[in-house]
């Protein structure tokens, strides 16, 4: 039987009625990899023999009498883990050229998590330098392909994770994700992904190298899952879930709410595909409208606008403000009093989205205060809305997976949306809508584009109500068909990535 493409969920099943090992689905994923990955590129630190221990481990493990319950309910499945989280003895470098030797001596806290549910970490995944890319490449490990065409990013930062999946490297991985990481490279490579509630999920391990592996309340920023089906991401965000028993002093199993609702004609949901700031193209709009059909064929009550939706120009003004905000504390002095100047000559009217970038590279203390005061009354807003509605469906980029554009300068690329070039960092409007207030938001695939390119879209769901749009992720799975494993042998487009 072809195992790389199960859900980890059926693999647990497999184990559990002895129908395959651990052993053997290590083995069938290892070689898996060595035939595909040279294309893929996806898998930027095999640590094969150590899985290969662990897969052995496990079925011992089951021999005796342990099953994947809930204290080990990943017993024998293989997984991969992006490049960015601490794995003892492997390196950890986020693409940085400068640490390409740096390798730390203690897992990262979600890498811990993963080892004691019993996870068999096949190795790390490929990202872009230093995280901050919506496609991944490095100087280190080259260049990840989307599985779908060659010619074409797998998207960033979590890219190499998406890949690894939509290739059959592993049933699960994790990633992270600041300005879409975990949403966009899912919504490219047709899987799925879930950017849990900030704070849900802690963080520590998955820090820059040789930074020190310390408990922080990150702003923005969240760990989460990846996964071929919307039920192992539950799966997997109930291993993930939970406080850093550094800081709370308890073990980190939590009780989330159930979600809102089992059925699928139960659920109320308000629909957007235009946002103010940005159009989405045509492919992606016709990949919200197949899942608001899916929707409303299921008997769910579904709106295109309400009027307690937070005003969306200023949300994608506060949201780039604080994303650039975070990005110049390590800048050297002489090139942030540079661009000290360069902002004060703003036009005080200047509300595109390249000013908040900018003024939001040097705010102020007392300013980002004033900033992240607005973030909360959007917080609000959200809350109101979610009192009428139970999800929002909306675009997670303007477009589907685009060719390889490795300019040096990413201020001068642009991204075309249906033939009109834009600036590349605007493609993160959607992306930052759930972000910025720190919602759940659950990527799911749409579909395909024209072209032939998967298109997913993100459900984003109330604060800590994460299974909420997770339940409705399920439920869509069953009436969109989920992920699809990208045709062996359909000849690549032959794009050239820029400046490589």
């Amino acid at each position: 039987m072809e195992w790389n493409f199960e859900s980890a969920e059926n693999l647990v099943r497999a184990l559990r009625a002895g129908d395959v090992t651990s052993a053997e689905l290590t083995d069938a994923a290892i070689a898996r990899i060595e035939r595909d990955d040279q294309a893929i590129n996806a898998i930027c630190v095999p640590d094969f023999d150590r899985a290969r221990a662990a897969a052995r481990d496990a079925d011992r493990a089951r021999a005796r009498g342990e099953g994947p319950g809930a204290d080990r309910p990943l017993l024998g499945i293989p997984v991969t883990v992006k490049e960015s989280y601490n794995v003892a003895g492997l390196p950890t470098t986020w693409g940085m050229p400068l640490h390409r030797d740096y390798v730390p001596a203690e897992d990262a806290l979600q890498v811990s998590r993963l080892k004691a549910a019993g996870a068999v970490v096949l190795g790390k995944t490929n990202v872009p330098l230093g995280l901050q890319d919506v496609q991944s490449f490095n100087e280190i490990y080259g260049t990840t392909n989307n599985p779908w065409d060659h010619g074409r990013t797998a998207g960033g930062s979590s890219g190499g994770s998406a890949a690894a999946l939509a290739s059959g490297f592993g049933a699960l991985s994790i990633g992270s994700d600041l300005a879409g990481s975990l949403r966009t490279p899912a919504h490219f490579c047709g899987v799925y992904a879930h950017k849990p509630t900030l704070g849900l999920a802690p963080s520590r391990g998955m820090v820059p190298p040789e930074a020190p592996a310390l408990p922080v309340d990150l702003d923005l920023a969240v760990v989460g899952p990846m996964a071929r089906t919307a039920r192992d991401l539950t799966l997997l965000l109930d291993v993930m879930a939970g406080p850093d028993p550094l800081t709370s002093g308890v073990a980190h199993r939590v009780t989330l709410p159930p979600a809102r609702h089992e059925r699928l004609r139960d659920f109320r949901v308000l629909v957007l595909d235009e946002h103010p700031l940005l159009p989405a193209g045509a492919a992606v709009r016709a990949g919200v409208g197949r899942v608001a059909e899916a929707l409303a064929d299921g008997g769910a009550r579904v709106e295109r606008r309400s009027p307690l939706l937070p005003d969306l120009t200023e949300a994608a003004l506060i949201y780039m403000q604080l994303l650039a905000s975070g990005s110049s504390a390590q800048f050297p002095d002489a090139r942030y009093e540079q661009l000290r100047a360069r902002a004060a000559g703003l036009a005080a009217d200047d509300r595109s989205l390249d000013a908040a970038r900018l003024r939001g590279t040097v705010l102020s203390h007392r300013e980002w205060i004033e900033v992240n005061y607005r973030r909360e009354a959007h917080r609000h807003g959200w809350r109101r809305l979610f009192s009428a509605f139970d999800a929002v469906v909306c675009p997670v980029t303007p477009t589907p997976a685009f060719p390889h554009d490795h300019h040096p300068d990413p201020l001068e690329r642009l991204i075309a949306i249906d033939g009109v070039a834009y600036p590349y960092f605007d493609q993160l409007v959607w992306a930052g809508l759930p972000t910025m207030p720190g919602l759940p938001a659950t990527a799911v695939p749409a579909g395909r584009s024209p072209e032939g390119l998967p298109v997913g879209v993100q459900i984003v769901g109330p604060m800590f109500e994460d299974r909420t749009p997770l339940r409705l992720a399920e439920l869509l799975e069953r009436e969109t068909g989920g992920f699809r494993a990208p045709e062996r042998g359909v000849p690549a487009r032959t794009a050239s990535p820029r400046g490589t």
